[in-house]
């Protein structure tokens, strides 16, 4: 009977696929083998794309004459540190008497590349059916069903293209153009940074980055303060009385005055209390009253680089450390794949989501977590999320959203700290999509002030939370500590005295004018990038939007993927382009980093355009998606070296 071979990412997935297939035999040297079945694994990657010197000695050299360099047939090598593994993988690859292949790398577009790799080089069996694993946890369930479902290898070759692709484009951008601004403005950047010798290290995703950080870098330094002068009256009795503010209307005397800064202020403290003085004795009339009801649904779930964000705030930790924490959590099967896009469930998924929420009732033995649970359960919270905005198969490419798999518990315990608690913030997220919406009343008040000939207008709405709904579970997110539970209790009680008040308000009523007040504004400066916002702002092609519904609105094409954004924050860290306060994990710019970002920009800003980065990423998915062929990719990448080159190598 012949074998069937497993090939995982590394060793300690293979352990779950051997405990999944109840393989008890001992471990060899770089494998395991039963009867039926044979394990192996690669330790990351096996196999590397050779430098250019090994495609010719001259080529170690950084010179004019030898760029662009763009090689016609690609040289790979295998890594020296893990040569011993690769040889065992591929004896076993080889064997005679295995009949089915099974790629179990890591489900995405970079687990693929390992493997394909190793495959090329190690030139299989060639008799040997060639198969798949795709899997989104390591559960004992959905590793069984991977391997029973595994589709022809062949069925992901477009996936592997693209990876063949990503890996050259990257390799032949950095290579080049690190090497061409080098010679050119390498003695400029050492003068600058007061250094002997400097070189210049540039790539298709990180260039763009830093060029995000030094520019918002560069608006904050040159953001000058302006004060502008706002006006709020207090109305009603001396007992019952409420705020509101004066904003410009076309009836107002002051409609279109280059004395207003903008709608609701004076440039001039002086101007204003002019137009104080001008409403002196008037009573107030109110014009409009709306009373409405609004809904706030639960936000959608987790991918990675919403959790990365959401960590970076709560535990002041950089989107490389999160990743890793969710990493573990996933082998440990607490959690689905991590490296994931999508913010939503498979209709699949959904169906079974109830197994997901008894594992977690049973298991988990957190007390906040279970009260969740439990009103849940009282309350008869329905768990059908079909046709919920919580489950779209249209919204997913490779995985669902980050999950509890309900699964895992007997490894729980020995968790550090800090992964229990990035692990709770994934439940609560979950959780709270069972709950309901919350609801809150809102009153808006429109009053008017006879002017002369002229009206004036002052607004003033109030918002409260009448059903906390799924903010039960997520409020404390918010709450850190005990004083801000307290502020918000007052502010709560506060809006709930105001929303009484302008509640016992009618249309048509005349209101006294107690007093008017001039509230001091000025304008801020747009916030520095910290490591997890910049993460958000680089899914979205260099746009950071703090509204979660609209982040999800524009979703298109980003800068680098899931997979390798934190790498990329992590790299440009490590060459002392930014630097990242280790406390607030607020990112600068380095000297070195804005001295760089000048020469780019200089010889080839395009480089630092997210919509140029985020087309690449998208031609990149075209041809996963079979949309476009590899050789037209190609073509388009060589012709942009060339054609970039030429225009710098003319301007020298």
């Amino acid at each position: 009977m012949g074998k069937k071979l497993i090939i995982t990412e590394k060793p300690s997935v293979a352990m779950e696929f051997a405990k999944a297939l109840k393989i008890t035999t001992k471990r060899k040297d770089g494998y395991l083998e039963s009867e039926e079945w044979i394990i192996t694994w690669c330790v990351g990657h096996l196999v590397t794309m050779s430098y250019p010197e090994k495609y010719d000695e001259k080529l170690k050299y950084w010179r004019l004459d030898t760029l662009p360099f763009i090689p016609k047939e690609w040289k790979y090598e295998i890594i020296p540190q893990v040569q011993k593994q690769f040889n065992i993988v591929q004896g076993l690859l080889q064997r005679e008497d295995v009949e089915v292949i099974y790629n179990a790398g890591d489900s995405g577009r970079e687990g693929e590349y390992i493997q394909r790799l190793v495959f090329m080089m190690a030139k299989p069996n060639p008799k040997a059916k060639m198969k798949r694993v795709w899997i989104d946890s390591q559960t004992e369930e959905e590793i069984l069903r991977g391997i029973r479902e595994a589709k022809d290898l062949s069925e992901y070759d477009s996936l592997s293209d693209s990876a063949y692709l990503r890996a050259k484009e990257d390799y032949l951008i950095g290579i080049n153009f690190s090497r061409l601004l080098s010679i050119i403005y390498g003695r400029n950047l050492a003068n600058k940074i007061h250094e002997d010798r400097a070189s210049i290290s540039v790539g298709r995703v990180m260039t763009c980055v830093l060029g995000m950080v030094v520019f918002r870098e560069r608006e904050i330094r040159n953001f000058k303060k302006t004060k502008y002068y706002k006006v709020q009256g207090i109305f009603g009795s001396k007992d019952s009385n409420f705020k509101a503010e004066w904003k410009v209307t076309e009836n107002s005397k002051m409609f279109e005055s280059p004395k207003l800064y903008n709608e609701s202020g004076f440039r001039k403290e002086n101007d204003a209390k002019e137009f104080i003085k001008s409403l002196a004795g008037k009573s107030a009339k109110i014009v409009e009253l709306k009373k409405s009801k609004q809904k706030e649904n639960p936000p959608l779930l987790f991918n990675l680089a919403e959790i990365q964000n959401q960590c970076t705030k709560r535990f002041k930790i950089k989107p490389d450390e999160t990743l890793e924490i969710i990493q573990n959590l996933y082998e440990k099967k607490l959690v689905t794949y991590p490296r994931t896009d999508a913010r939503v469930l498979s209709t699949a998924v959904a169906k079974e989501i109830t197994k997901n929420l008894n594992g977690l009732a049973r298991g988990y033995k957190d007390e906040e977590v279970q009260g969740y649970i439990k009103k849940m359960v009282e309350e008869k919270y329905s768990t059908n999320l079909i046709k919920t905005k919580y489950v779209n198969d249209s919204k997913i490419t490779d995985h669902y959203a980050i999950i509890p798999t309900g699964q895992g518990f007997e490894n729980f315990n020995s968790l550090p700290e800090l992964h229990k608690k990035v692990y709770k913030v994934i439940v609560q997220r979950f959780l709270a999509i069972f709950y309901p919406a919350a609801e809150y009343q809102k009153i808006q008040v429109t009053l008017e002030i006879e002017n002369g000939e002229n009206k004036e207008n002052f607004f003033a709405s109030e918002k409260v939370c009448v059903k906390h709904g799924f903010l039960e579970i997520l409020k404390p997110e918010k709450m850190n500590n005990k004083k801000k539970e307290e502020n918000n209790e007052e502010s709560e009680e506060k809006q709930e005295n105001n929303i009484e008040i302008l509640k016992s308000l009618k249309k048509g009523q005349i209101l006294e004018v107690q007093n008017y007040e001039l509230k001091e504004a000025e304008t801020s400066p747009p916030s520095r990038y910290n490591s997890g916002s910049i993460i958000l702002a680089m899914e979205n092609a260099g746009k950071l939007i703090e509204d979660e519904e609209l982040r999800e609105q524009i979703k298109g094409a980003g800068i680098g993927t899931s997979a390798t954004r934190a790498e990329i924050i992590k790299k440009l860290e490590k060459i002392k382009y930014i630097d990242i306060n280790k406390k607030t994990q607020i990112i600068t710019p380095t000297l070195k980093g804005e001295t760089i970002y000048d020469i780019v920009q200089n010889s080839m800003p395009d480089m630092l355009n997210p919509k140029l980065t985020a087309s690449w990423e998208k031609g990149l998915d075209m041809v996963a998606k079979k949309e476009i062929k590899p050789d037209v990719f190609m073509e388009k990448l060589t012709n942009y070296i060339k054609s970039k080159f030429n225009k710098l190598v003319i301007k020298m």
